[in-house]
Order: structure tokens, then C-alpha cells, then sequence
């Protein structure tokens, strides 16, 4: 995955992982942020409208949303290197 895309920090010999940096494609990110608000507003994922609804109680709206982007991030580059289809995890038929 694309530095720009994960912000990171490791202290030590632990990692933490940010969300969504500012660096890199802005076009990526806006493309990244509309995909979410259609998942979750107009598609009904559930899974990742679980997800933004869960944040949005704690967050305003554009955290929520960078988050479900990032998650939707996370999910397309699995598929893509696993060559599987979208399954979010508890959702299976």
C-alpha cells in the first residue's frame, strides 16, 4: 500500500498506524471519501455503515467518513492482492 495512504509512527519496537495522511493524490482521497459516503448513505453496506455509524456517535461527520475510507481502503487492497471477492468480515450468507 502506498506510504501517502497509512501514516505510521513506531517508537521502539511498537507501531501505530494512522488514518488517511494528507500527502500524496488529493483526487485519490476525495475519490476515496465519495466511495465511502456512497457505501454507507446510499448502497446500505452494512458493515461499513455499522462501522461510520459507531464513529459518528464519538466524531463529527468528515472523521467518520476519512475512517470508512480508509477501512474501504484496507478492503479493496485485500482483494486485490488476495484475488477475493468483497466479504466483510460477520456478513456472509
Amino acid at each position: 500500500m502506498p506510504d501517502w495512504i497509512l501514516s505510521s509512527a513506531s517508537p521502539g519496537s511498537s507501531r501505530t498506524e494512522g488514518g488517511i495522511s494528507k500527502h500524496g493524490n488529493s483526487n485519490l482521497r476525495w475519490f476515496l471519501v465519495q466511495c465511502a459516503n456512497v457505501a454507507v448513505h446510499n448502497c446500505h453496506d452494512e458493515y461499513l455503515e455499522r462501522f461510520y455509524t459507531r464513529l459518528k456517535r464519538q466524531k463529527n461527520h468528515n472523521i467518520a467518513i476519512v475512517a470508512t475510507a480508509r477501512k474501504l481502503l484496507v478492503s479493496i487492497f485485500h482483494m486485490l492482492r488476495k484475488k477475493e471477492a468483497y466479504d466483510p468480515p460477520g456478513m456472509s450468507s
